[in-house]
């Protein structure tokens, strides 16, 4: 138990201490790091992990080598991953059956293991430090601070890495004091909004009550992203510290967890962390000896996604239906239980240690005049390197997707990146050379939102995409007002009719009219931004839509009701795998002789495509 903060600080000096001499090796002892996060772990980390601890204790190595379980290293698509201290060797796409050859070559013998280096794709040379592969070089930690370092389920490693130093100092300040620096920091939220942090803290903090909450939204529920998880899973202590400077700044005393069930390993990981924090005395009362009690509860979702709009949130603390209310009152006035209440998202409070730590001025050092910081991206689609990214404020979308993504693979070409989730837009080749921050990407017809970064190349069709976006909101609407539970469906039904080649023009002005209605009449943000896929996809790329609807063709050959499978006779060899792996037997012929496809039949599968050995077999 750790009564002031003297006892604190001597702690921290000593994990500080067995930290360094873990990346150094000045303990003689080399430490072997293996990605836990949900990705690698669904690729066999854990596995990889218990294999080294095998061949370790069968080599005798148990003095000389230490196995580290750590959070996201956040390059996705190259995992696992298995980094080697003090040298800082990077292992990627590591298997089970990898491990014993870095055993022998590496921890016995001091051997490089080549093949597991990771390769330029541009340059052919193998990289052997994290730091100098380009998906790396334009990003910085702040968020992520401790992700892919420690070890998330020892809270002595977090100490080492600088928790508890933001409450430490915040508790010395005034609560206005505290405000006044989030303030000064420019952050602003990082949930969507982008509201500024430091102002909703402020109206929670003017209030008069005697029960006060802080609530952090972990329901992360738009396709792709998984940022808020692997700030969690990497390092959860950094998000209860961030709720904590919070509790004390506005004047309560407890805080409570939104997150969604279906992220089991980030809930065992803040279940953990919040036990170990207990255990000490830095979660509960009378914190270091300074009179100030917190403490933090998890409360756990089912996965609906309008429980990210935060008054949705708040009912389903509450156990009531996941429902919007109307605003005003806003929850900073009238929240959690009727009681003034912040909410932010996971990834703002896992910012706010660092700016009581460091200060507002260094925070704000990052980033541009109106969007200070850096943003923690999920990236993913039709780019090389798949993965989680921070970058700062200000990188432009070109950098996020050539420098940092590595380009479009196959050489084909870019069409567009979604950013924002279902409530974004789409932007184009005009746009890359745009920096990133809040208000540049509303400018341009899309948003933030939490940080979904989806690119397209030519071979996605974006009345498709709008499609895709708009069948996940039909199906995740509350239902509780009208333009959203009707308008969204009507959208939709639009849609499928031009998708199946049935649209007209008039379609066309009716599905822009709706748009714009549900945009302007649903009571909540979700409701409000809904149909923003389908708005920007007309803006720009109008021509796909009348394409569909006139020439009843699909030119990036997705819609299956406007597309045909037909065989080239001039490259048919007549060999019938076509025909063989044909589900409804639509392809006939004559062996050594060009076969034919009866489109009344054809499904359009695509298993013929995939079947012909000399690619004979296109799309119309």
């Amino acid at each position: 138990m750790i009564k002031n903060e003297q006892e604190l600080q001597a702690r921290i000096a000593s994990c500080v201490a067995n930290l360094d001499k873990k990346f150094t090796g000045a303990d003689g002892k080399r430490a072997i790091v293996i990605c836990g996060g949900t990705g690698c772990l669904s690729s066999d980390s854990q596995a990889i992990i218990d294999e080294f601890n095998k061949l370790i204790a069968e080599k005798g190595l148990e003095e000389k080598v230490t196995v580290n379980k750590v959070g996201c290293f956040g390059f996705c698509s190259q995992g696992p991953f298995v980094k080697i201290f003090p040298e800082d060797t990077l292992y990627r796409t590591v298997s089970v059956a990898d491990v014993a050859e870095i055993v022998e070559k590496d921890l016995v013998n001091n051997e490089i293991v080549e093949r597991l280096l990771y390769v330029d794709p541009i340059s052919g040379q193998k990289v052997q430090k994290q730091d100098e592969i380009n998906f790396y070089k334009k990003q910085l930690r702040l968020a992520l601070h401790g992700c892919g370092t420690i070890n998330p389920e020892n809270i002595d490693e977090a100490l080492g890495d600088g928790a508890f130093q933001g409450i430490t100092k915040a508790l010395k300040m005034t609560q206005q004091e505290v405000v006044d620096e989030v303030l000064a920091s420019g952050l602003r939220g990082r949930g969507g909004g982008g509201f500024p942090t430091g102002r909703k803290w402020q109206f929670a903090l003017n209030q008069q009550s005697e029960e006060k909450y802080v609530v952090c939204n972990g329901d992360e529920g738009d396709p792709g992203a998984f940022m808020d998880r692997s700030i969690l899973e990497g390092n959860p202590l950094a998000v209860i510290e961030g709720m904590m400077i919070a509790g004390y700044a506005i004047g309560a005393q407890n805080g409570y967890f939104y997150v969604r069930a279906e992220y089991p390993i980030a809930v065992e990981r803040l279940r953990n962390a919040i036990k170990q924090a207990r255990e000490l005395g830095l979660l509960g009362e009378n914190i270091l000896g300074t009179g100030f009690n917190f403490d933090v509860h998890i409360r756990l979702g089912a996965g609906a996604f309008v429980c990210g709009e935060e008054t949705a949130l708040l009912n389903s603390i509450e156990g009531k239906r996941g429902m919007p209310r109307p605003r005003p009152p806003f929850p900073a006035v009238k929240g959690l239980w009727d009681k003034p209440s912040i909410i932010n998202n996971v990834e703002t409070y896992a910012c706010v240690p660092y700016i009581l730590r460091n200060g507002a001025a260094e925070f704000a050092k990052v980033g541009t005049e109106r969007s200070k910081g850096t943003k923690v991206f999920a990236l993913g689609g039709k780019v090389n390197n798949v993965g989680l990214v921070e970058i700062p404020m200000g990188t432009t979308l070109r950098e996020l997707i050539y420098d940092i993504g590595g380009g479009i693979p196959g050489g084909k070409k870019f069409k567009a990146i979604q950013t924002g989730g279902p409530s974004g837009g789409c932007l184009t080749e005009k746009d890359l050379d745009n920096e990133i921050d809040f208000d540049n990407l509303v400018s341009l017809g899309s948003m933030m939102g939490s940080g979904g970064a989806i690119v397209m190349d030519e071979d996605n069709c974006m009345v498709d995409v709008a499609k895709f976006y708009m069948e996940f909101i039909c199906d995740e609407s509350c239902g509780k007002c009208s333009p959203c539970r009707i308008g969204t469906k009507r959208i939709l039904e639009i849609l499928e009719k031009i998708t199946k080649g049935q649209g007209t023009l008039q379609d066309l002005a009716d599905l822009e009219d709706l748009s714009e209605a549900v945009k302007a009449n649903s009571l909540c943000g979700l409701g409000q931004t809904a149909a923003n896929p389908v708005l920007s996809t007309m803006r720009q790329f109008k021509d796909e839509y009348i394409a569909h609807v006139v020439d009843k063709q699909c030119p990036a050959h997705i819609c299956k009701d406007l597309m045909q499978y037909v065989i080239v006779p001039e490259l048919c060899k007549g060999c019938s795998k076509c025909s063989r792996v044909c589900p409804v037997g639509a392809i006939s012929g004559v062996i050594k002789q060009p076969f034919v496809i009866d489109q009344e039949k054809c499904i359009k599968c695509g298993m013929c495509i995939s079947s012909c050995p000399f690619h004979a077999i296109i799309k119309k």
